[in-house]
């Protein structure tokens, strides 16, 4: 069973059409509160699910992208949901490339934000190694001290240690043991560069400037790769864009979704 977070799923038997959003690692849910803020308001039907062990979905070992994907799959025909608007962050923008090559009918538009199409490179594949045995013997602080540095354009924890401290709260509220299966799903994902092409449905890429996990060149690459997209960059935001600057990723968003109709 995962848990989600929603927000007017009533409305969905319209036209069976909700805005999924993906979260990055290591986080949960909560790191689209904001975004579902927002898509309330304008009376959106969206659903923000939580990975395997995070905030009480249950904790699969040795799980995958195809895993995860294929139970995706299921809560949605259960709550009338036909079609999707996918926005993916980091982690979740992976997930989102597996989900299309999955059910490429159920997918009508795509949000890809902080993320990549490679598979990783040897050298990072050791490091997410040594990052998950570590996570596993000192538990999620290790996996705050390793990432939280990188993860902020430079100065906004200062500017905003609200941020900082949400990151905080959600990366220590998971075990270890759940960090580690998270970050060796994401070293044993599948190399998406090709899939890219295939992509036929409206696209929008939405990156921080300052991301220096997934930076703006990756987004362009991907960005030209993809007939007809739309490339957005968010001043003053790292990798987690939606959480740094809110009100500017909920406007791309919202205008994502309005060309749609």
């Amino acid at each position: 069973m995962l848990t989600y977070t929603g927000v007017h799923l009533d409305r969905i038997a319209a036209e069976g059409h909700a805005v999924l959003m993906l979260h990055a690692f290591p986080l949960s849910s909560s790191m689209w509160v904001d975004q579902l803020g927002a898509l309330y308001q304008y009376r959106i039907p969206a659903l923000a699910p939580n990975i395997y062990g995070v905030e009480g979905s249950d904790m699969r070992p040795n799980w995958s992208f195809d895993d995860y994907i294929e139970e995706l799959e299921p809560l949605l025909s259960e709550l009338g949901i036909r079609q999707v608007t996918l926005v993916g962050l980091s982690m979740g923008g992976y997930q989102a490339f597996e989900f299309y090559r999955h059910y490429p009918h159920m997918v009508r538009s795509l949000v890809l934000c902080d993320t990549r199409a490679e598979a990783d490179s040897p050298e990072a594949l050791q490091t997410r190694k040594e990052f998950s045995a570590a996570v596993r013997q000192k538990g999620p602080e290790e996996a705050l001290l390793q990432m939280q540095p990188n993860v902020f354009a430079p100065g906004l924890e200062d500017k905003n240690p609200a941020v900082a401290e949400t990151f905080k709260a959600i990366v220590t509220h998971q075990t270890g043991e759940v960090i580690a299966a998270a970050l060796e799903a994401i070293a044993r994902r599948k190399d998406s560069t090709a899939t890219l092409a295939t992509i036929s449905c409206p696209v929008t890429f939405i990156t921080g400037k300052e991301d220096r996990l997934t930076p703006p060149p990756l987004a362009e690459s991907m960005h030209k790769a993809v007939n007809g997209s739309v490339l957005h960059l968010i001043d003053k935001a790292g990798h987690l864009s939606n959480i740094e600057q809110p009100d500017e990723f909920n406007a791309l968003l919202l205008d994502h979704l309005n060309r749609l109709a």
